[in-house]
């Protein structure tokens, strides 16, 4: 039972940054792009306390943490624990987007001189677009920790 519990929690952080970083591109991302630089500008005001960022940064590891989890406790049950290699993997490949493209862009829009509209824009542009990939990686990673929850289900229940 222990087991079973802690996958399906991986699959409620799996499903909840999906959702949230859903979120991210069909609210956020509109509302920064929607007028620069005073878009922009009152981002960055909003921002000054807390960012989508502050979120993250506690979430993704913890959805990390229980990727990792759902690995060992599906260790012993064949498919399963390749569905869970996938989900651990695709969700470090999330961070490592997160890092690598991302924060770069998100430097820009809300670092950089508010008067440097054009790159603002195409960091806006950049980001939006490629926010839908970063979904796509958490959309699968969600369906693989979900499959290998119901297989050690299925297999537990033997």
């Amino acid at each position: 039972m222990l087991r079973i519990t802690l996958i399906a929690i991986s699959v409620t952080f799996a499903a909840g940054l999906l959702f949230v970083n859903y979120y991210n591109s069909v609210v956020d991302a509109v509302n920064w792009g929607a007028s620069i630089p005073g878009s922009i500008a009152t981002t960055r005001q909003y921002y000054s306390v807390a960012h989508p960022g502050t979120f993250f940064r506690i979430a993704s590891p913890l959805n990390q943490l229980f990727a990792l989890i759902t690995v060992i406790a599906c260790w012993k049950f064949g498919r399963a624990r390749y569905f869970a290699i996938g989900a651990l993997v695709l969700a470090i490949s999330a961070d490592l987007l997160t890092f690598g493209y991302f924060y770069p862009r998100l430097d820009i829009m809300f670092h950089s001189p508010i008067s440097n509209t054009e790159a603002i824009r195409q960091a806006v542009a950049d980001w939006s677009s490629m926010n839908w990939v970063r979904s796509g990686i958490c959309a699968v990673s969600v369906i693989c920790t979900m499959s290998a929850l119901v297989i050690t289900v299925k297999k537990s229940s033997i």
